[in-house]
């Protein structure tokens, strides 16, 4: 049985249900636009195009569809799931992005369309022929931000600060001190207490900065592959099995707004991937951050931080635009909606 959107205004970020089995999850709306994530994590589901719709079915009944139009990504952790060519086709022309999911919730797969952008041959020859200083430099920025993002929220849970805006001050052109792990050996006890260790293969508070870091990584592929350049050229990470380098990199200064929304998870006794859960951390898209005189959602910040990057490659210096760290007050309110 499908359910049919009615014509009625829907308020700002409220969560629409399609179905009540959950095999599209939910979905998100941002502003006066709709920007959803779709979650398919019931097996033996069908996904295909109808006349602009994502059409969701189970043995051959529709139970749930979503314009084309309106699909930031899609992220797939159920077996079993088959699709139509022509969705796939008309998901890369949209710029959507498609994530492969394994069972711990860590993206082993992402789909990105071959054209994101007028100038992206220019752009990617750019990206790729960029001077190391530049890019030790463009990586500096990037890990600073990071810090100084951890910072905030350490000060959000009642922590000081004043440690990590230090290291956030020392870092170098390129790192090569490493201060980044330097931070996060400090960052993750106290946020998440000393027992903790970030362990991508575990469940509990793993499971869900998993699934947050997905959504996070899905966003700013998006982003990237928006604004003309290759996701797997990064500034830093260079493994050579990752091909999404590029949105590893960038995705850094945003990760602790994800680990915030997951202390507030867990402070509700939410301790898995729940719809609930998913519901939470798909929202950080919608989240406002100040860029400049203007705040933006996390959406619209990743689509100016990539413009930015890529007007950097292009002009041979670093015009990158980073936002600036939320009150922490805002930090604090994340995940306890």
């Amino acid at each position: 049985m499908s359910m049919k959107l009615g014509e009625s205004k829907i308020p700002k970020r409220e969560v629409v249900r399609l179905e009540s089995s959950y095999a599209v999850s939910s979905f998100f709306i941002c502003g006066t636009a709709m920007h959803q994530v779709i979650d398919i994590e019931s097996d033996n589901r069908h996904l295909s195009r109808y006349r602009g719709f994502l059409v969701v079915s189970e043995d051959h009944e529709e139970i749930g569809r979503v314009p084309l139009d309106d699909i930031l990504a899609i992220i797939v952790h159920a077996h079993g799931i088959t699709y139509s060519n022509s969705l796939l086709v008309e998901l890369a022309k949209r710029g959507a992005t498609v994530v492969l999911c394994a069972a711990n919730h860590h993206p082993e797969a992402i789909l990105w369309p071959m054209q994101g952008h007028h100038a992206q041959g220019a752009r990617m020859r750019a990206q790729w022929e960029a001077p190391k200083p530049m890019l030790k430099q463009l990586w500096k920025q990037v890990v600073r931000a990071k810090i100084q993002m951890q910072a905030a929220t350490l000060t959000a849970y009642g922590h000081s600060d004043h440690a990590l805006n230090r290291l956030a001050r020392t870092v170098k052109s390129g790192d090569p001190e490493n201060i980044e792990a330097q931070a996060a050996r400090r960052y993750w006890p106290l946020l998440m207490g000393k027992e903790f260790r970030r362990d991508r293969r575990v469940d509990g508070a793993n499971a869900l900065l998993n699934y947050g870091y997905t959504v996070l990584r899905a966003a700013t592929s998006r982003a990237i592959i928006g604004a003309g350049l290759h996701p797997t050229i990064g500034l830093h990470h260079s493994n050579r099995s990752n091909a999404f380098a590029l949105a590893d990199d960038l995705m850094e200064p945003f990760r602790p707004l994800v680990d915030c929304a997951v202390k507030g998870l867990l402070a509700r006794d939410i301790t898995k991937v729940t719809p609930e859960a998913k519901h939470t951390l798909a929202r950080l898209i919608a989240f406002d951050l100040d860029f400049g005189a203007t705040r933006t959602p996390l959406r619209v910040s990743l689509e100016k931080l990539t413009h930015s990057l890529a007007m950097s490659f292009e002009q041979g210096k670093s015009v990158l635009i980073l936002p600036k760290t939320p009150p922490p007050l805002e930090l604090a309110g994340l995940g306890h909606e």
